[in-house]
């Protein structure tokens, strides 16, 4: 049960993330603004598509990479949970980000600042998102490659903040470094 719970997260938030592009393409907005600034980026699918693998595999008893560092049933649970709640805060994000929502960062046509809604909780709700996910997936199937994911995957996501943050300052000025001021960074 955990483990389809897992496999239904990540293609839920894959889902969600297609869907919104479609709707925001219907207004004339590239949402994809992936690796335009950074040609590093598109190392990152290969690495995404080998994490779903890796979901996938524990569920469906495919050949499986890595082995398990530990077994625990309350833990997956936990590791549910926190799918859950990072599939919600994720919904919650796009909604509040409206017509803002980008893929990499856009410094042609960015969109107005979103202070409201879950970026008036976190000033990266989309990557506290994703990181609550990779927890809970990780504590679902605590497989010691899952692990170098979820580190790595927390190394990029603030490697990538930074980024964004860098670009945002000059995008909207003082408006965004007040915001900093007044919002955390993470949760």
């Amino acid at each position: 049960m955990q483990g389809y719970i897992a496999v239904t997260t990540i293609s839920l938030l894959i889902i969600l993330v297609i869907i919104r592009s479609i709707q925001l393409k219907k207004f004339g907005i590239n949402v994809f603004k992936f690796g335009h600034m950074d040609k590093k980026d598109f190392i990152i699918p290969p690495f995404a598509l080998l994490l779903l693998y890796l979901i996938t595999s524990n569920a469906f008893n495919l050949p499986r990479l890595g082995t398990e560092l530990f077994t625990n049933g309350i833990v997956g649970w936990i590791g549910v949970a926190l799918c859950s709640a990072g599939l919600l805060l994720f919904l919650y994000s796009l909604i509040s980000f409206g017509k803002s929502f980008r893929v990499g960062i856009d410094e042609e046509s960015p969109g107005t600042l979103i202070t409201t809604g879950a970026f008036s909780i976190s000033r990266n709700p989309i990557y506290t998102a994703f990181g609550m996910v990779l927890c809970g997936e990780f504590l679902i199937y605590p497989n010691w490659i899952l692990l170098i994911y979820l580190i790595s995957a927390f190394w990029l996501f603030n490697r990538q903040v930074r980024l964004e943050e860098q670009s945002l300052v000059k995008i909207y000025g003082e408006e965004y470094v007040q915001y900093c001021q007044n919002v955390r960074r993470y949760i």
